[in-house]
Parts: C-alpha cells; sequence; structure tokens
C-alpha cells in the first residue's frame, strides 16, 4: 500500500493513525514533495475510477487562479485537468491510498482507510 499525503493536512493524519492502529504496512508519499507525473495521476484515475475533476480540490487558490470551476468536465478536457494536477499538486484531493489488489481510494473517512485496508488484506 502507498498513502499520497501532505502532512499538514489533518485527514492524512488521522489516515496514519489508522494504518498504524491496524499494524498495516504502508508507504508513505509526500506528494508535495515527491510530486506524481500525468502518467502517475492517471494511473491512480484508474485505479480510483474518478476523473481528475473528481479528486480536485477546488477551494485553492491555484484552482480560482487557473479559473478550474469554469473547465469542462468531459473526456476532451481530461489531459488539461491532469496536467494541472502535476503542475499543482496541492490541488489533488488527499490522502490517496493504493491498495494491494489494483484499486486506490480517497482515504478521508475511517470508513474509506477501511476499505483499502481490507482490499490490502485479501
Amino acid at each position: 500500500m502507498e498513502i499520497w499525503i501532505n502532512p499538514a493536512c489533518s485527514k492524512c493524519r488521522g489516515a496514519l493513525t489508522l494504518l498504524d492502529a491496524e499494524g498495516a504496512g504502508y508507504t508513505v508519499r509526500r506528494y508535495l514533495e515527491d510530486v506524481p507525473s500525468q502518467d502517475e495521476i492517471r494511473e491512480v484515475l484508474g485505479r480510483l475510477g474518478l476523473e481528475p475533476w473528481d479528486i480536485t480540490r477546488t477551494q485553492e487558490a491555484a484552482a480560482k487562479e487557473l479559473g478550474l470551476r469554469d473547465w469542462p468536465r468531459e473526456k476532451s478536457a481530461r489531459d488539461r485537468w491532469i496536467a494541472a494536477l502535476a503542475e499543482h499538486p496541492k490541488l489533488i484531493q488527499r490522502p490517496i491510498i493504493t491498495a494491494d489488489d489494483g484499486t486506490a481510494v480517497v482515504g478521508r473517512t475511517e470508513e474509506a482507510v477501511r476499505e483499502a485496508l481490507s482490499r490490502s488484506r485479501e
């Protein structure tokens, strides 16, 4: 399992606490420092079963500067969104946990973190 975190994020810290309490094996990726490439973002989106706009933090200053709220949310704009996430990783929703079964979850709730755990233990 890998978990993409921002250490300043309370949801990330909560997910790490739960993973530790459950004795889970995982690797931490501080995605603001170790920025995912566009290909890595595409892979995670595939594992999540989501589109880039589904994991974009639209309230961030960079999102407002880019005018993301007005960007089309359709297949033809997908690469533009992915490029924005790679260029401005703070826009990526967190934490993202990749499970051992090839799926991923956005671990903002205890239930989502437990889902990733169950997928990694099967």
